[in-house]
């Protein structure tokens, strides 16, 4: 555990240049903004001390727990035109779309439960149908579980009735990542509104979701700065999980040329959003994995607590083409073996009822 006193190189808004390590986690005493700019950009010893803050934050709360979540792609087709997505909508012609049938759906629950996991993970394309093919097999799911489940959706952009009815059929969380908190930025990229976003994150919020954002980290024309905002947009908004994601540069899209996203101020993100609210789900994204061999492993040593497996029937994986064809899969025993080199153990959902 970490408890030495952390060195501060200059004085941040409250006026310490040291700041003791019990008060790491304590937003009042040191997160302000000053400090955010600061541990974003540490490198070596401080990074060091940094992220062994964050695993001491972690462990507080969750022990030596790590979620495992069971991931669902639905379907490929989605209506956004994000600049950095090779599912954009300019795309559609000549990608090869696919949708899961309920039965699909429900095989593929049937390999999640197996294994022991009960986050059922759905993640698809922004399009309207996903809220009555997923809404209307929520029922059957949680009657074959028969034990707490998680149903966990990253479906995009809905309305609030759409909301609405998937929280009635028993929806317990939805992830919505925000990706850039600098509005001009964030519609530069997405294409979209960001306050339309950001109305659907209040909405789902107030609803009772137990609710997910994020920011992808190193998108061309992104500062230092909007990646602190995006760490106070999260606390601010009351969500309950948060991601960064190293931005990925991929094939036939608008950034295919621009470069990668930096691994190690995405682990400073991770860890400073541990510390900020020790309670986040944060997880260890794929991403990482794509971007350095051993990411997700030291996406956990930074203070992240939560794993997702694909279990997307194989044909259709090759489909959903998130970062390209050569995106990183995460297995089970993928899964199993970096949480066991982390000195960590398995767990099952924190939001299950």
């Amino acid at each position: 555990m970490f408890n030495d006193t952390v060195a501060f190189a200059g004085q941040s808004g409250n006026g310490r240049q040291y700041v003791d390590g019990l008060e790491l986690s304590d937003p009042d005493l040191f997160w302000d903004r000053d400090a955010i700019l600061r541990w974003l950009q540490v490198r070596g010893s401080e990074q060091e001390q940094l992220f062994a803050a964050a695993r001491s934050a972690r462990e507080k709360v969750y022990g030596r727990r790590v979620v495992v979540r069971g991931l669902i792609e639905v379907t490929n087709l989605c209506r956004v035109n994000c600049q950095f997505c090779p599912m954009r909508r300019d795309n559609t012609k000549q990608n090869t779309i696919f949708q899961l049938t309920t039965e699909q759906i429900l095989e593929v629950v049937a390999e999640i439960k197996a294994v022991g996991i009960n986050v059922v993970f759905f993640q698809a394309g922004e399009v309207g149908k996903t809220t009555r093919l997923i809404g209307d097999v929520i029922p059957e799911i949680q009657a074959r579980f028969g034990n707490p489940v998680e149903l966990l959706l990253c479906l995009g952009n809905k309305t609030d009735t759409e909301f609405e009815f998937l929280k009635k059929q028993g929806a317990t969380s939805y992830i919505l990542k925000h990706e850039t908190s600098d509005p001009d930025l964030n519609e530069r990229m997405r294409e979209s509104s960001f306050e339309e976003r950001m109305r659907c994150l209040r909405t789902l919020v107030g609803l009772g979701f137990k609710v997910g954002t994020g920011a992808i980290v190193g998108l061309p024309g992104q500062s230092i700065e909007s990646l602190a905002n995006d760490l106070e947009l999260a606390r601010d908004l009351g969500a309950h999980m948060v991601s960064g994601s190293p931005f990925i540069p991929a094939p036939d899209t608008p950034l295919a040329g621009y470069p990668a996203g930096d691994v190690e101020l995405t682990l400073n993100f991770i860890a400073i959003a541990r510390l900020m609210n020790p309670s986040w789900l944060i997880p260890s994204v794929s991403a990482l994995e794509r971007r350095q061999g051993g990411g997700q492993l030291s996406g956990l040593a930074a203070g992240a607590n939560v794993l997702t497996v694909n279990f997307t029937p194989p044909v259709e994986q090759e489909k959903y083409l998130i970062y390209g064809r050569d995106r990183y899969v995460v297995r089970n025993d993928h899964v199993t073996e970096i949480v066991r080199q982390a000195g960590l153990e398995r767990a099952q959902s924190v939001f299950a009822a």
